[in-house]
């Protein structure tokens, strides 16, 4: 977790000479494919949601390199069956984005996702979950030159996530994000 830490301050602290006015501000929103991976988790199944939206700001480093920091509310969980565990996130990504060629960029970094409820149908079992969840990204993405703009991405979680008292069962958020937004 210090390590997670310590990269992302080095990347904010890192970037501290970008133009202001060269900064994007913009919003997205996508369609989640989201399940636990971990100890015994073979009869989880994934669930998919059309809840992952937020805000982003790039942050050209220069011509191939930006910055990428969001904040994104992120419908995550699994299901048993027809019982379905939606886990509530707001997420904080600090992506690094290289540009392969123009509009086209890959991306990768840290995440960290605070757990704003969690509900077994109408039930809350938040308590059953750690409230913070580190992860990393890997993503590709695609921005027209008129802001519109199109990105995939993988989420794997990194610590565990699993709070229930007297179990050793690790458990793993991953989470794939089909996302569309725009730039201004």
């Amino acid at each position: 977790m210090k390590k997670l830490l310590l990269i992302a301050l080095v990347t904010v602290f890192g970037i501290s000479h970008v133009n202001a006015q060269d900064i994007q501000f913009g919003g997205k929103l996508g369609i989640n494919f989201a399940t636990i991976n971990g100890d015994n988790t073979g009869t989880l199944d994934p669930i998919t949601s059309l809840v992952n939206f937020g805000v982003v700001a790039e942050m050209p480093i220069n011509e191939k390199f930006a910055f990428l920091p969001e904040l994104m509310y992120s419908i995550q969980g699994f299901s048993v069956g027809d019982d379905v565990v939606a886990l509530n996130y707001l997420n904080l990504p600090l992506m690094g984005k290289y540009y392969i060629s123009k509009g086209f960029s890959v991306e990768a970094g840290p995440q960290i996702g605070f757990l704003l409820s969690a509900k077994d149908e109408d039930i809350d079992v938040k308590d059953n979950f750690k409230t913070v969840d580190f992860g990393a990204n890997l993503g590709i993405g695609y921005k027209l030159d008129s802001g519109l703009n199109f990105g995939a991405r993988y989420n794997l979680g990194l610590s565990n996530i699993n709070d229930v008292e007297g179990a050793s069962d690790s458990f793993r958020n991953g989470v794939f994000q089909v996302t569309v937004g725009y730039m201004f």
